[in-house]
């Protein structure tokens, strides 16, 4: 799992990628939980996420935000965390010029800058977006949402009501020819304590439906 560290607008990111070495593979960004609250690119969640995709044929990066870790700057209330995404997308294209696809994956502040970058890159063919926080962030940017995805949230989250997100899924079920399908997480709170099995279960039942498994975890 090689470190890189490529160009973002406040300076240098730190992250963690591996590259798959067929030609035409395709690609997934994994972003992580808020800087403030200790979120960075070594996050259970954002990890599993990274393997998860590594293991289905992807090239994969996960990345420090600026002002987390290694990487340069401070954070910038999203708006600069959205272009350290825009940046890393970039950085992932520039060494996968015909991957067949890309995806983006999101845990709790990361899911909110992934829906954000998935608006503005129509490249962006599927997401996941685990605990997007809907009571706190705006999400009506999603107007109309451009692929289909699978949200995640937490029968016992009290940090993210669960009716905050049902509301959300609502209007982006929505929209024609989008799907989203939405699971809730039994005896799950926002960080999955101890609920780590089921949701990746989610995920993986998830990504079945929409990609082959092109390399089987040994």
């Amino acid at each position: 799992m090689p470190e890189v560290v490529f160009t973002g607008p406040a300076g240098r990111l730190e992250g963690r990628y591996q590259h798959q070495k067929k030609s035409g593979s395709p690609i997934a960004i994994i972003l992580h939980p808020h800087p403030n609250g200790g979120g960075n690119m070594n996050n259970r969640i954002v990890y599993d996420l990274f393997n998860t995709f590594e293991r289905r044929g992807f090239s994969v990066l996960r990345f420090n935000f600026r002002g987390v870790g290694r990487s340069q700057g401070q954070y910038d209330g999203g708006i600069g965390e959205l272009s350290d995404a825009a940046s890393a997308l970039d950085w992932m294209q520039s060494f996968n010029p015909n991957a067949q696809t890309c995806w983006i994956a999101g845990y709790s502040f990361g899911a909110w800058i992934g829906m954000q970058l998935l608006m503005r890159r129509p490249e962006i063919a599927g997401f996941i977006s685990v605990s997007p926080p809907a009571n706190i962030y705006d999400f009506t940017f999603l107007a109309p949402c451009p692929s289909s995805g699978l949200i995640t949230t937490g029968l016992k989250d009290t940090v993210l009501p669960t009716a905050d997100v049902d509301k959300l899924v609502d209007r982006l079920k929505a929209q024609k020819g989008i799907v989203i399908d939405y699971d809730k997480i039994e005896n799950a709170n926002h960080f999955y304590t101890d609920a780590m099995p089921q949701l990746f279960e989610s995920i993986e039942n998830y990504l079945d439906k929409r990609i082959p498994r092109i390399v089987e975890s040994g």
